[in-house]
């Protein structure tokens, strides 16, 4: 049974930094590719970022040169660094494993002053 549980979300000031955590259990993960999406209230869910297991990065273009996917391997951890957040960044943001498509529960990120 593969498990994604996110950590890290919260209130945070615009041009403020959060950092999220996605705790992967099961076996392989470092073969897997594995992504961030976020969800805001009305909207479609979108793909943040992904990042491949060898660590190769790709973003959307919203977020590019603010937000930063990281994976460490030997933890079975992913996260995202996100900085000089903007409150269009509020969402709900889930992590992903593409293989068989596991999602987790998500984690709120708000930014408002």
């Amino acid at each position: 049974q593969v498990q994604l549980v996110e950590s890290g979300g919260g209130l945070v000031q615009p041009g403020g930094s959060l950092r999220l955590s996605c705790a992967a259990s099961g076996s392989g993960f470092s073969i897997y590719v594995m992504g961030w999406y976020r969800q805001a209230p009305g909207k479609q869910r979108e793909r943040v970022a992904v990042i491949t297991g060898g660590g190769s990065t790709n973003y959307a273009d919203a977020v590019k040169g603010r937000f930063t996917i990281s994976r460490d391997n030997a933890k079975n951890m992913v996260y995202l660094q996100m900085n000089s957040l903007k409150p269009e960044d509020t969402a709900v943001y889930y992590c992903h494993r593409e293989f068989y498509s596991y999602w987790g529960q998500g984690t709120q990120v708000t930014v408002s002053s």
